[in-house]
């Protein structure tokens, strides 16, 4: 069962952190990491992690990471919102395989939602250019 497995330390996520794998970064501190996901479901489709934890889900995070997390997520959003102009922002987490996680490292996204614009299946598709991530990318660190 997805929701009980041990941390991978060798998932991409934790390669990220410790820079093993490149990400287009929105924002970093001790604690927190956001940045760009790669297969964007829309345009300004991000991700924000927090760095310390070892948590594969929503239901092994102590409270004050969880705390430190959401208050990224929310912190982040605004600067997706002011920055994008987007109709509406989903803030999804998935907890499990059968729930739509696929990398098991407590991750929140941030997916701006355009009115008229199709929005990407989840995991789905290649990955984006990295041109055009970091473009975007700049838009939201602006507004921050």
């Amino acid at each position: 069962m997805s929701l009980n497995l041990p941390y991978d330390p060798e998932n991409i996520f934790a390669k990220i952190i410790r820079g093993d794998m490149p990400c287009t970064k929105l924002f970093e501190t001790d604690e927190i990491l956001a940045f760009m996901d790669v297969f964007p479901q829309t345009q300004g489709h991000c991700l924000v992690i927090h760095k310390q934890a070892t948590a594969t889900n929503l239901f092994n995070i102590s409270a004050d990471e969880l705390f430190a997390l959401s208050t990224a997520v929310q912190k982040i959003a605004a600067a997706v919102k002011a920055s994008l102009n987007p109709d509406g922002i989903r803030i999804a987490q998935f907890n499990g395989e059968a729930a739509g996680q696929t990398v098991f490292h407590l991750h929140f996204h941030i997916i701006p939602i355009y009115q008229g614009n199709t929005t990407k299946s989840h995991g789905s598709g290649g990955p984006a250019d990295t041109d055009e991530l970091e473009i975007t990318a700049q838009k939201i660190r602006t507004a921050l």
